[in-house]
């Protein structure tokens, strides 16, 4: 069995097919009177500007997955805080079950008072 190709075996397999499928491009646009060196620099030029394309588009790739793993972090970070803020808002609600009685007993007391305030007038 063989072994899976190292990542430098696989670069340079990139690079032979980068510079076969140059030179095929660059037969596929020769022209009449051409010389095979001319064809060779034409393929030359090809192949540098395939490169030169893959690196962009790794380039972009790294950019996005670093771009993506921030995003990643930030929304783990805001899941993280969210059951805090609710237990604070829990311990909150939990501390004053009295209040709303207390605010009733006052309404009808200021009413009643009201309300004898004005028999009297």
């Amino acid at each position: 069995m063989t072994q899976p190709p190292a990542a430098k075996t696989k670069q340079k397999k990139d690079a032979r097919d980068l510079r076969a499928e140059a030179l095929k491009i660059a037969n596929t646009i020769k022209t009449e009177g051409q010389t095979p060196v001319e064809t060779k620099a034409i393929a030359n030029g090809i192949q540098r500007g395939m490169e030169m394309f893959l690196r962009q588009q790794s380039e972009k790739t790294r950019e996005l997955d670093k771009r993506v793993k921030k995003v990643k972090q930030l929304s783990n970070q805001i899941t993280q805080q969210k059951p805090a803020d609710e237990k604070e808002v829990n311990i909150t609600v939990q501390t004053n079950p009295h209040l709303p009685w207390v605010l009733l007993a006052l309404s009808w007391g200021l009413f009643l008072v009201v309300g004898a305030v004005k028999a009297f007038i």
